[in-house]
């Protein structure tokens, strides 16, 4: 008897850009398209674990709605004592983790991550080694929480013997995850890619995301060329250009809408019928 063919659904990560994986949800689960395991880091690991939760076009106007309710406060919650202390090397983070576990707290429909309908493999960083750490058992705040870790921004999370940071420092977009846990095909759910630049961005924050940007599709290309010869890796095409702060919800709105339709006129145009080239990842220019 042939083996069924196993999906994986990843969820790179992005802040408030993860936004876009809502559209890019609803617009695939519409097509009738399932998954049979998720794999997430950072915000993707919300994603991953919300959606997984309820994986249908149900589930997907659910992770909506929550979306839609999120600001800025719910999440990075920076007081100017908070900022003075990090500055003067009393405290490795500006953010108190309080209000992110209050918004996870809230929605999460569960307590442990083996009671997803589907499994769900959340991937995070040993703050000491490097070495990347992923779950799919135990606590599902903690998980998230260290997921989503970002160094500087939130503190680590201890769990078991692992002080843990953000999964996207060592994996954001994690492929090769899913396909050590056995995908034959991988949906990846990016948040966002570089354009192509003429002259050096102005902003820090510019700066900031441009070059994180490309070290992401990097390790992304890369992993496509690695695995591509051994499963089917399908990215879903980002939206272009990406003016946005990963720490603006002010326009989640907008980015769910704009990313649904996209998708759907993709898939439409016979997107998921092929494999993904490693070339698209390049940096284009306008």
């Amino acid at each position: 008897m042939k083996k069924k063919k196993q999906t994986a659904f990843v969820f790179a990560g992005g802040g408030s850009l993860g936004a876009v994986q809502v559209g890019m949800l609803k617009a695939v689960t519409s097509a009738g398209i399932t998954p049979d395991f998720l794999v997430g880091a950072s915000v993707g690991a919300m994603n991953a674990t919300f959606f997984a939760s309820d994986p249908s076009k149900q589930g997907a106007l659910r992770l909506e709605k929550i979306w839609k309710g999120i600001k800025r406060q719910n999440v990075f919650q920076v007081s100017p004592l908070a900022e003075a202390l990090s500055f003067l090397s009393w405290r490795n983070h500006i953010c108190s983790v309080k209000p992110l576990k209050h918004l996870i707290k809230k929605h999460l429909s569960f307590d442990r991550l083996e009671k997803t309908q589907l499994p769900c493999h959340i991937v995070t960083t040993d703050l000491f080694n490097g070495i990347e750490v992923s779950f799919s058992k135990g606590p599902a705040i903690d998980a998230l929480l260290a997921s989503s870790a970002i160094p500087g921004v939130f503190p680590p999370v201890k769990i078991g013997d692992h002080y843990l940071i953000d999964g996207g420092v060592t994996n954001n977009t994690p492929i090769s995850v899913a396909i050590t846990k056995g995908a034959d095909r991988v949906i990846v759910f990016p948040t966002g890619m570089s354009c192509g630049l003429n002259t050096p961005p102005k902003k820090i924050v510019e700066m900031a995301l441009q070059t994180l940007n490309l070290a992401v599709s990097h390790r992304l290309k890369s992993d496509m060329e690695k695995y591509g010869d051994s499963s089917e890796i399908i990215v879903l095409p980002c939206l272009c250009p990406l003016d946005i702060s990963i720490f603006n919800f002010s326009r989640t709105d907008e980015l769910i809408a704009r990313s649904e339709k996209n998708i759907t006129q993709w898939i439409q145009n016979g997107g998921m019928e092929r494999k993904s080239d490693p070339e698209i990842l390049r940096p284009h220019y306008h």
